[in-house]
């Protein structure tokens, strides 16, 4: 699919309907475009794609990790949380207010998980890096509260939600770190798109709102007054666009970390990773992207990194746009994990030249879904594994409960985020 540059909001979908129009003219109905939808979203040359050629691994080279960890406790990383997703897998809402007992009573297990913490899966991953960040300052003999006042937080919600998302990480991130340094943004959703024989396609303002993916969520962060703090008062506070990408400069690495990773909930902060980043940040790298191994046992289709002769390099590419490949085919997975190195630069170009438009059909109307790991055939981006070759580990489905859970009661043992979350709570 060609691609739409995100100018404004009214543009976008201006776009949209134009790219519809243009590309999918000859469809003519949702259900027809549902019945086409892998070829139409195939990766071209799927069948030359390779073994990945360029994957770095991570070594405990000490001055990198010195450099990470100056560049964490000094401010230079911007921590994005996006938590606009919903859980349609579990068929329990937005993943960002999922509760231990909401994970337990699907598998029938709410007494054994009993004794955790009522905290959302949303707040853990809100606290999880203050208190790694609060521990490592200490280990430096720096004071844990200057440090956290150096950090950064954008929170991504979606708009229908984000209200009460707010009102939950707000009322406990400004009890640990100046309100100023919380930033939010609210991610729109769209009408689907209808077709009748002999018509254009069309938004449908009957059809239900959805979200165009984490694909539009990046776009929109390039537009004007969509990223906003709250002052004083709870009143929102917008940054126009050049305000925004003016503070993104002050940053060496933004982090972007999916809400269902669990490896994060008791290993947010990893110096080695982020001295990488910020190294090859330096070296004119705009992307830094974590590749793990499939899962060998029961593997997934999820982003596949591999080798693209026809490009001359290593690529990731969305599940949906795989087509025929099937997940025990597919070795190298993208983890939830992506850096976003010299931010600005990367918003920039992502301003100017858009992401490609992938399509899927839901309730017989069709929507866009790109995705924000295009941008790695946007920027020049590197690719690295861990030495011990670690598996995805996140929630998506009910049989990730008990690692979930598992993950929660770890991070429930850890006196600092003890000490945070008996705050929060309070």
């Amino acid at each position: 699919m060609n691609r739409v540059r995100p100018v404004d909001p009214k543009s976008y979908l201006d776009d949209c309907l134009a790219l519809a129009n243009a590309d999918l003219g000859d469809y003519r109905s949702p259900a027809e475009v549902l019945e086409a939808k892998e070829e139409i979203n195939a990766y071209p040359g799927l069948g030359d794609l390779v073994d990945p050629e360029s994957i770095r691994v991570l070594e405990p080279i000490p001055s990198v990790k010195d450099l990470g960890l100056k560049s964490l406790l000094e401010g230079l990383i911007l921590w994005e949380h996006p938590a606009a997703g919903e859980a349609t897998r579990l068929g329990l809402g937005p993943k960002f207010f999922l509760r231990p007992r909401d994970l337990a009573e699907i598998i029938g297990q709410v007494e054994a998980w009993a004794h955790l913490k009522p905290i959302s899966l949303g707040l853990r991953h809100l606290l999880e890096p203050i208190a790694e960040i609060m521990d490592l300052a200490e280990q430096s003999g720096l004071d844990p509260q200057a440090a956290i006042k150096n950090q950064t937080f954008l929170l991504i919600g979606a708009a229908e939600h984000v209200e009460a998302m707010q009102a939950e990480a707000v009322g406990a991130l400004s009890k640990v770190m100046p309100l100023e340094n919380i930033w939010l943004m609210a991610q729109s959703s769209f009408h689907g798109l209808n077709k009748s024989p002999g018509e254009k396609w069309a938004f449908d303002p009957n059809s239900p709102k959805r979200l165009h993916n984490h694909g539009h969520m990046i776009m929109q962060k390039t537009m004007d007054k969509q990223i906003y703090r709250l002052d004083e008062s709870g009143r929102r506070r917008y940054f126009s666009r050049e305000e925004f990408f003016s503070r993104l400069d002050a940053f060496a690495d933004l982090v972007s970390n999916n809400i269902e990773d669990l490896d994060y909930l008791n290993k947010a902060i990893e110096e080695h990773a982020l001295g990488l980043a910020v190294r090859l940040g330096r070296s004119g790298f705009g992307m830094m992207m974590e590749i793990t191994l499939n899962n060998q046992h029961n593997p997934i289709k999820g982003g596949m990194c591999a080798h693209d002769p026809n490009l001359g390099r290593d690529v990731v590419i969305e599940s949906f746009c795989l087509k025929n490949v099937l997940p025990r085919d597919i070795k190298f997975l993208n983890s939830n994990m992506n850096h976003y190195l010299n931010p600005a630069k990367v918003m920039t170009q992502l301003k100017e030249n858009g992401l490609a438009m992938p399509v899927t059909v839901h309730d017989d109307r069709l929507y866009f879904t790109p995705v924000q790991g295009d941008l790695n055939f946007l920027v020049k981006t590197a690719f690295f594994t861990r030495r011990q070759g670690n598996q995805l580990n996140s929630l998506k489905y009910p049989a990730d409960i008990p690692s979930a859970l598992s993950a929660m009661a770890v991070q429930d043992q850890n006196p600092r985020f003890h000490e945070l979350s008996t705050k929060a709570l309070g």
